[in-house]
């Protein structure tokens, strides 16, 4: 076993153990009728972020700031690919037109989408995915479920993260040595611009599982919705 591997089944192995002294308070959430299942795999991804991610990314966040700001730039690059073809699926042919305009010019004049040159000139960041697409074709977000690795998803949007790794440009990478480099990466640069959401999310609550959860299906609701609530676009 890789070192990485061990330390995912050290991590199952303690919230296996955790989950038998302990059994959680169930809520009773109309839209988790999973929940003890969904405790289990959220306390087993976090154990993961703990023991791999957290503290990759806290040492990621030692690099200068204008690198660290570069390697978000290329990555949300990339990701204008994946919502642009989903704000055409929508009917919305001027945001995906933009989208694919913001990519043109980033990856050009903006080196490669290390610098973002297409904000400021007026192209903005949109954020669609299949999970909204979906919703906005009249298809219901289907229960709650926290997914390995992925974290809380619903059952309409963990069939739309499908559609999002096809769409996704890293996933055409080759070898898949260097795809697995450059997605890790790309992972690690994500969690380090989150690394203060955890004080956030301890002081909203005791169970941190039901403030994750109810945050996420209200995020959803409304980004299917357009809808203007606070966090919906962040």
């Amino acid at each position: 076993m890789t070192r990485l591997s061990k330390s995912v089944a050290a991590v199952a192995v303690a919230a296996t153990l955790a989950g038998c002294a302990s059994a959680p308070q169930q809520t009773a959430h109309p839209r988790d009728p999973i929940e003890g299942f969904n405790r289990g795999v959220y306390a087993f991804n976090k154990g993961v972020d703990q023991v791999v991610l957290t503290p990759v990314a806290k040492g990621y966040n030692f690099l200068p700031a204008v690198v660290r700001t570069g390697v978000g730039n290329f990555f949300a690059n990339l990701g204008d690919v994946m919502i642009g073809v989903n704000n055409l699926l929508q009917g919305k042919g001027a945001a995906g037109v933009s989208d694919f305009m913001r990519f043109a010019f980033n990856s050009t004049f903006g080196m490669l989408g290390f610098v973002d040159v297409a904000t400021p000139a007026g192209l903005e960041k949109h954020n669609e995915d299949f999970g909204q697409t979906f919703g906005k074709w009249g298809i219901g977000s289907g229960a709650y479920v926290v997914v390995p690795f992925f974290g809380p998803r619903t059952v309409r949007d963990t069939v739309g993260l499908v559609g999002d790794l096809v769409t996704d440009p890293l996933f055409y990478i080759d070898p898949t040595s260097t795809r697995n480099q450059v997605t890790g990466g790309r992972l690690v640069s994500r969690r380090a611009e989150f690394l203060d959401v955890q004080d956030i999310v301890d002081a909203a609550g005791k169970d941190e599982y039901a403030v994750v959860r109810d945050f996420y299906l209200n995020r959803r609701d409304s980004l299917v919705t357009d809808s203007s609530v606070v966090g919906a676009d962040e």
